[in-house]
């Protein structure tokens, strides 16, 4: 189906407006109807516009059907500026069945590939992607960690700044992923006096002037959800993500997509655990996915107006 025919539309307009108004698009993974939904609320409440984003192992989990029918069911207008995004497609099949689905935007992830290999594979996205009105983003530099998996590596490397204008032209790409020190999952960084490389970031935007740029693994792994967890019965000890001052900064510089997952697994996790012990006698599923889904509006909210800049926007 055609995305419209669902009320989203493609990030092209989005991208345009965040990078003249130097904040970030946030896009939130979701992977079940109370991440969805607090997504959405988050977003409508802080009048943001907002990608709601999809792996493939979330779509597999999920189900196409029951994916699509859960976007049916929000009843998205356009004015709000909601895209439905493929996050790490490894194929070119798993972008095109995003794209036949009703997805308005999709990532090609062959990042890992010798460049030449990356920017064929991207390329052939994009053809198939603009022919639909689909917006594609590609990604040079590998970021380091685990996030499901379809999303993980034991090594990470830098996005070279040489590379990106010849990438840019090859492809046709609508937006860079590049890799300036974040990283994937809860363990982000060992101390906190680690930076990210604004050198890299400052030279890309330099060669890629008002071109849409996108951080991954940038949650900021909120310290009070960790503590909560690990009061009630969890083991996440030294988690620690990008710091949010960091974050804001790359809003200033052509950074005008922002991804998170993390930190709505740890809003999830968090009060699911706080609500199970303190209610131990409790058996109902709205009980605790309620106040799961309540933590997640709080957290995805607070993170739309103190990292993203994205508040009021629409």
């Amino acid at each position: 189906m055609k995305y419209t025919e669902f009320g989203l539309v493609n990030t092209s307009t989005m991208f345009k407006n965040a990078i003249q108004g130097n904040y970030a698009i946030p896009a939130f993974n979701f992977y079940n109807m109370e991440t969805l939904s607090a997504i959405l609320s988050a977003a409508r409440e802080m009048q943001s516009p907002v990608i709601l984003a999809v792996s493939e192992s979330a779509l597999k989990y999920m189900g196409p059907d029951m994916l699509m029918g859960l976007i049916h069911g929000a009843n998205i207008k356009p004015s709000e500026q909601i895209a439905l995004h493929l996050d790490h497609g490894g194929s070119f099949e798993a972008c095109r069945t995003a794209i036949e689905l009703g997805f308005s935007s999709v990532m090609i992830d062959a990042s890992k590939l010798p460049f030449n290999e990356n920017a064929e594979l991207c390329k052939q996205v994009v053809d198939f992607a603009h022919n639909h009105n689909v917006s594609v983003e590609g990604e040079l530099g590998v970021l380091s960690g685990i996030e499901d998996e379809n999303t993980q590596s034991e090594f990470s490397s830098y996005t070279n700044p040489d590379d990106v204008e010849k990438f840019v032209h090859a492809t046709n790409i609508d937006s860079l992923a590049i890799a300036i020190g974040t990283s994937h999952g809860a363990y982000k960084r060992k101390s906190e006096n680690e930076q990210l490389r604004f050198d890299i970031l400052d030279e890309v935007a330099r060669r890629l002037p008002d071109f849409p740029l996108v951080l991954h693994g940038a949650s900021s792994i909120p310290q009070n959800l960790i503590e909560t967890i690990n009061k009630f019965g969890g083991k996440m000890s030294n988690a620690r993500g990008i710091d949010t001052t960091q974050l804001r900064t790359a809003t200033m510089k052509n950074v005008c997509k922002i991804n998170v997952d993390s930190d709505l697994r740890l809003a999830m996790t968090a009060a699911i655990r706080q609500t199970m012990f303190e209610k131990p006698e409790n058996f109902n599923p709205r009980d605790y996915l309620g106040a799961a889904r309540k933590l997640m509006i709080q957290t995805a909210s607070d993170e739309i107006t103190n990292i993203m800049g994205s508040n009021n926007k629409l």
